[in-house]
């Protein structure tokens, strides 16, 4: 069952980041979309879109916030922006890290991982969940190919155990835009579905999206 989130899909893809945030709100923005935000125009030579697409592939792979130099050593970007954006991953760290957000629906699951639906790849991520089903981190397990990521459940349940998480919630994009589960999708549920009941750390569903829409293998009684 393919699920929507209404109206804010119906956007022009033309439409600029900042007209999407005026029209939608903040959630619709891709994580590109945000660094193009931040840093407003591009540079001699790299238009801003060029800059924000190496810039949220950075931070898609970092572990820890990016330093100031090493923002400074991409094409295009100087000290100012470097600055801008460095001051907003604080303010961000500071202020709104440390609330706990609850996942009650698949819904609030695809707004933690929206943000990389537009990747040309799969990813492949983790939540980690206390007793409560309050998010402990999101963990990205698994970088595929165009159309296929290769996922083991040790990969998967490796970052539940260091959280001591009480459950988990697996998510992977299709670069596609087709958010049908495959045959491929339905063999790893079923795999890590077993290996969790074996941890005791139930997989409570699994979410295929991009950056419009979703398809929960729970509430299509897939798991």
């Amino acid at each position: 069952m393919e699920l929507s989130e209404g109206a804010p899909f119906l956007l022009d893809a033309a439409s600029t980041p900042r007209e999407k945030l005026a029209e939608s709100g903040p959630g619709v923005l891709t994580d590109i979309d945000i660094v193009a935000l931040l840093i407003g125009s591009g540079q001699r030579g790299r238009n801003v879109r060029a800059i924000a697409e190496s810039l949220a592939h950075i931070l898609a792979d970092a572990q820890t916030l990016p330093s100031f130099g090493e923002l400074t050593s991409v094409p295009g970007v100087g000290s100012a922006i470097a600055a801008r954006l460095c001051a907003a991953f604080e303010l961000g760290r500071r202020v709104f890290v440390p609330r706990a957000t609850k996942i009650r629906t698949p819904g609030d699951a695809f707004a933690v991982v929206r943000h990389i639906g537009d990747r040309k790849q799969e990813h492949f991520l983790v939540l980690t969940l206390n007793g409560a089903h309050e998010l402990l981190r999101s963990v990205l397990v698994s970088i595929g190919l165009v159309n296929r990521t290769v996922i083991h459940p040790r990969e998967v349940f490796a970052p539940a155990l260091e959280d001591r998480a009480a459950a988990v919630l697996v998510a992977h994009n299709h670069p596609s835009g087709n958010v049908d589960p495959s045959g491929d999708d339905e063999d790893v549920t079923q795999r890590l579905s077993e290996s969790g009941e074996i941890l005791g750390i139930p997989v409570l569903d699994h979410i295929v999206f991009s950056s419009r829409r979703f398809t929960s293998f729970l509430e299509s009684g897939r798991i």
